[in-house]
């Protein structure tokens, strides 16, 4: 695993959604972020001014801030095409946008400075149909999920002011055999491996719900069901 982000990486963009109506539904969503070119304060819910409009499955405190690589933008319009919604960050519903750093170089438990704010990096994105929507493309969070181009989640150790610009800088490394990928791997690819799914269940600092579909896998020998999440209905 590298160390590249021992150096700090200069945050490119902040940004917030409010909530507004997604897909053919009328969905209420926060998906849609905007930059910002003022500091907010972040604390321990995330940013002043972000929405989310499904508190079940977003945001709180173990999915505070969600951050994507902006690199994964030129792998996306290889994949799916110019679309306009990725000619500048927040196409993901990303709050930060960097380059420089990857779900291989980021491990769960990580801890970065940024600005007056601690953040700890909590699990990586589990992508939904909301996805699907916003890109206006059918298997756009399968793809998502198959990709590893998930991006990650983090949680407020200290709330405090960040401004685009900020160093994002790594301060502890708690796990550095436990990138996020090797998570998605877990989850997604080697899915019922028992050895990495007992580790994978002990890790310190990983939220209950990925705890317990690990626990979850080993008990019954089976996957859980992904249709709902990734396509809206259960198939």
């Amino acid at each position: 695993m590298s160390d590249a982000c021992d150096a700090g990486t200069a945050l490119d963009a902040l940004l917030i959604g409010d909530i507004a109506p997604l897909g053919a539904g009328n969905t209420p969503s926060g998906i849609d972020k905007q930059p910002v070119d003022k500091p907010l304060w972040l604390g321990r819910e995330g940013l002043t001014g972000d929405m989310q409009g499904d508190r079940k499955h977003h945001g709180g405190p173990d999915k505070a801030v969600h951050h994507y690589p902006y690199e994964h933008y030129a792998a996306w319009r290889g994949e799916i095409g110019e679309v306009p919604l990725l000619d500048r960050p927040g196409a993901f519903g990303e709050n930060l946008s960097t380059t420089g750093l990857s779900e291989s170089t980021v491990a769960i438990g990580d801890v970065f400075r940024l600005g007056g704010a601690l953040i700890e990096v909590s699990q990586g994105r589990q992508p939904c149909w909301k996805l699907n929507a916003r890109f206006a493309v059918a298997d756009m969070a399968a793809r998502v999920q198959k990709s590893g181009r998930t991006g990650w989640y983090y949680r407020v150790i200290e709330a405090g002011r960040v401004a685009t610009g900020d160093e994002l800088r790594l301060v502890e490394r708690r796990l550095p055999d436990w990138p996020l990928h090797r998570l998605w791997r877990i989850l997604y690819v080697d899915t019922l491996n028992r050895d990495a799914l007992r580790q994978m269940a002990a890790l310190p600092g990983l939220p209950e719900s990925w705890r317990r579909y690990a626990e979850r896998r080993l008990a019954s020998g089976q996957v859980e069901d992904w249709s709902r999440r990734l396509h809206g209905t259960a198939e």
